[in-house]
């Protein structure tokens, strides 16, 4: 019993630490894509849709790697969601031209949308009684990988230049195999898949009042996320900041939602689930309209308000998808796919026509009008039902 109890602890911590390390592939791209626009001369426009394709490529696709995952309860999708990031994503930058570049960022996001779903189904399985604190703690770790992807991307660029990105690819790559021996198998625990009717189960899930409620949360923290993540870039850029610096100020952002994710579970206790909810759906906006005026003429303290804006948005997130789990729990993977990654995907659908609006508009006029949604949308956590 005592071996067991071990091994679904260093399970959990494995999966953690793929967690981390996957999303630092996954956050590579946002600041050095002005950087690859200028390269390979196309404009910002056509940056936010070749983002946008790798963002429906990670995301849209993962309920479905989720039913595969809750039916095959196999570590297929883990691995190779870490082997595919690694190596594809860091050869972005090698890209001669557009086909190219989108082949690798397509290949490197399936990686993402292999090993999100499974993943959090598996620290749903080796959990037990813990399951919002591991759920808060892997989030977390993945929300800080995704943070120190971009200061690691820039570093590398400044540094070294935009090809030698590639050579990260051998650390992903040793930390697969490693996997392979310390994730036990779920048969060994006894588990045993729930459901094999594919079309059936999506329409249970899609049919729950309740996953619709938590889907339109998770949508609006994906709608602050992405188009903070991928717009603010060229604007920095076309105010001549270096690579570093863009780096580091979306470290920040993501760092500050590593830190919302992993206190989640605490700030839910003292406070309860809808009104932390309702904190992090409405506070943006005034944030957002905060930072467009101070991001021109007071640059360090903007930065403070967008690390503000970061750990806000990321706050509800941990919160929604075990509210999830706990609404369908036959379905834990799948679940998890349409709150982390379908979701997002929906967003990242707008996103490919969001910059040439930015570029008409303003890209800090787009940014403020759309973190008025997420307050308008926070009406609708009233008709959750209490977990």
């Amino acid at each position: 019993m005592k071996l067991e109890i071990k091994r679904t602890k260093n399970a959990i911590i494995w999966l953690c630490a793929a967690h981390l390390v996957c999303d630092v592939y996954g956050g590579f791209l946002n600041p050095i894509m002005p950087f690859i626009a200028a390269k390979l001369q196309f404009s910002m426009a056509i940056a936010t849709v070749v983002i946008s394709i790798s963002h429906i490529c990670s995301s849209m696709l993962q309920p479905v790697f989720g039913f595969f995952a809750d039916n095959i309860l196999k570590r297929f999708f883990i691995f190779w969601g870490v082997i595919f990031a690694s190596i594809f994503i860091p050869l972005t930058p090698s890209a001669p031209n557009i086909p190219v570049l989108l082949l690798f960022m397509i290949l490197g996001s399936l990686g993402g949308s292999f090993f999100h779903p499974q993943a959090m189904g598996f620290i749903n399985y080796f959990s037990k009684q813990n399951c919002s604190i591991n759920m808060g703690i892997f989030m977390s770790l993945g929300s800080f990988g995704f943070a120190l992807g971009p200061l690691f991307a820039a570093l590398i660029t400044q540094i070294l230049g935009l090809e030698k990105i590639s050579y990260t690819s051998i650390f992903g790559i040793i930390l697969a195999s490693t996997m392979f021996f310390c994730i036990p198998k779920l048969s060994k625990l006894e588990k045993k898949p729930e459901h094999k009717e594919f079309f059936k189960s999506f329409k249970e899930i899609l049919s729950n009042r309740q996953m619709n409620y938590l889907m339109l949360i998770a949508m609006m923290k994906s709608l602050i996320t992405n188009s903070s993540c991928i717009l603010l870039p060229f604007l920095w850029k076309s105010m001549e900041y270096s690579p570093f610096y863009i780096g580091f100020a979306l470290f920040l952002f993501v760092f500050a939602g590593a830190i919302g994710s992993f206190l989640s579970p605490r700030v839910e206790k003292i406070f309860g689930s809808k009104p932390v909810i309702y904190f992090s759906m409405w506070a943006t906006f005034p944030m957002m309209l905060l930072f467009g005026l101070l991001y021109k003429n007071h640059s360090i303290l903007s930065l403070a308000i967008f690390f503000t804006i970061g750990f806000t948005t990321m706050l509800a997130q941990p919160i929604a998808v075990v509210w999830a789990q706990r609404t369908l729990p036959k379905y834990k993977s799948i679940v998890s796919g349409f709150i982390n990654g379908f979701c997002w995907g929906i967003v990242a659908l707008a996103m490919s026509v969001l910059g040439m609006i930015a570029q008409q508009f303003g890209i800090m006029n787009v940014l403020i009008t759309l973190s008025i949604i997420p307050a308008i949308s926070s009406y609708f956590v009233k008709y959750l039902k209490d977990k």
